[in-house]
């Protein structure tokens, strides 16, 4: 990613969340609280990326679906919908 002139800017966090900041800082795994902000940004920024592009990827896959003609009960799509979630659910949570 290109930086060509940073802008410098306030943001209001809670007091627990200064304090991860703060303590990654110490520990070494950031050199600066920037740096650490702009990682989480950068990530946030790929998860969005993500997002899109699964969601740009069911467009297609129903845009298909209507093309095709091959319907598929309104059960089961919900039903696979509800295990995906499930499974993306489970791995967020184990991290």
């Amino acid at each position: 990613m290109r930086q060509d002139k940073a802008e410098k800017i306030t943001i209001t966090i809670p007091p627990e969340m200064l304090s991860v900041i703060k303590k990654k800082v110490d520990e070494g795994f950031y050199s600066s609280t920037s740096e650490l902000i702009r990682a989480a940004v950068r990530l946030w920024q790929q998860r969005e990326d993500e997002h899109e592009a699964r969601l740009q990827a069911i467009r297609m896959r129903l845009e298909h679906s209507e093309q095709n003609g091959d319907p598929v009960p309104l059960r089961s799509a919900f039903e696979r919908i509800e295990y995906l979630h499930k499974q993306r659910s489970e791995k967020s949570a184990n991290g």
